[in-house]
């Protein structure tokens, strides 16, 4: 599945169809060029879900833990500044990966080997015009 993503206002749009495709599946691969969007699609998916925090990058703290107005919990990773597969073991990510909580990964190529067998990969490109692709693979 593929969408074109034109403005903020459209990524609302496709964060909300976004969750409807992929149904109850938790664990997200987000690739994608620094600045292409992976955060602001995060941010999109947590006004979408109910999310109450502020959805900012966890670049230096790992994950960010972020609470919905129900209660649930959404974890948002960023593996940019991890060097070695050991540094994502260190902090405990199959508590993460296998506790049926939404996690969203930015950079998940660093810790590929760590990654559940039905992570969805989801794949940001900036297009010429500016606008951004989102391709979906379940």
């Amino acid at each position: 599945m593929k969408w074109t993503i034109n403005s903020l206002e459209e990524l609302q749009e496709v964060a909300r169809k976004f969750l409807e495709y992929v149904g109850e599946r938790k664990i997200f691969a987000l690739y994608g060029a620094m600045g292409v969007g992976k955060t602001t699609f995060v941010k999109a998916i947590g006004n979408c879900a109910g999310v109450t925090d502020d959805i900012s990058s966890p670049t230096f703290a790992i994950v960010n833990e972020y609470q919905t107005k129900t209660g649930k919990v959404i974890y948002h990773f960023d593996f940019y500044r991890i060097n070695t597969i050991a540094e994502a073991m260190d902090f405990g990510y199959e508590e993460y990966f296998y506790g049926g909580a939404p996690c969203f990964i930015e950079w998940p190529e660093k810790i590929a080997e760590l990654l559940p067998s039905d992570t969805v990969g989801c794949y940001f490109t900036e297009l010429p015009n500016g606008s951004r692709e989102l391709e979906v693979k379940l």
